[in-house]
């Protein structure tokens, strides 16, 4: 096993668990086309995703998730509900572009760096959505979904053509989301 494919199998799975973290099923429809068009090679468990199926299914699933976060309130729900599946969802892209490692190594990698890294940004993006639901009556949210949308295609596109660049990405993502969190956690604080 080459050090270097390793290495580039770890770099795609963690940004494309970043990019789940915005959108749970952009990233994944972006996987199985990149699947089908045999731009990448998929994990030999994970060949289905590269399927003609797989890319409608997940293509509908996108459609609708992308449609839902365009309707103020709707939103809030689908975070609610997003935050668990983005966890798996990051988990099992890192599971389906990882060379062949021991099952072991390739499940805790999964687990702890795809799944903890949608987790991240995921609970980030909520309590965002939350905030500005509660501060502009939902008004803003758009806006805010536009984004997150962006932010999830060039994070997928990027770890697919270039994986090192969406992996350099991810601490800078990480750097945002611990400002957010300090900026909202001395706002929250109570004054004695």
């Amino acid at each position: 096993m080459e050090i270097l494919e390793i290495t580039t199998s770890i770099f795609l799975g963690i940004g494309l668990a970043a990019a789940v973290g915005f959108r749970v099923f952009l990233p994944l429809l972006i996987l199985s086309l990149a699947g089908f068009s045999e731009v990448i090679p998929l994990n030999e468990d994970w060949e289905w995703m590269g399927s003609l199926a797989a890319v409608i299914t997940i293509g509908v699933a996108t459609l609708i998730e992308l449609f839902g976060y365009y309707i103020p309130w709707v939103d809030n729900l689908l975070d609610a509900i997003a935050l668990p599946v983005a966890t798996l969802a990051g988990t099992f892209v890192m599971v389906a572009t990882m060379a062949d490692l021991n099952p072991l190594v390739t499940w805790a990698l999964a687990i702890i760096a795809g799944g903890g890294t949608a987790a991240a940004i995921k609970g980030t993006t909520a309590v965002a959505r939350i905030t500005s639901s509660t501060t502009t009556g939902g008004l803003a949210n758009p806006v805010i979904a536009t984004i997150e949308t962006g932010t999830s295609i060039a994070m997928a596109v990027a770890s697919i053509l270039v994986p090192v660049i969406a992996f350099l990405f991810v601490p800078f993502l990480f750097f945002i989301i611990f400002r957010i969190y300090k900026k909202h956690r001395k706002k929250s604080s109570p004054r004695i």
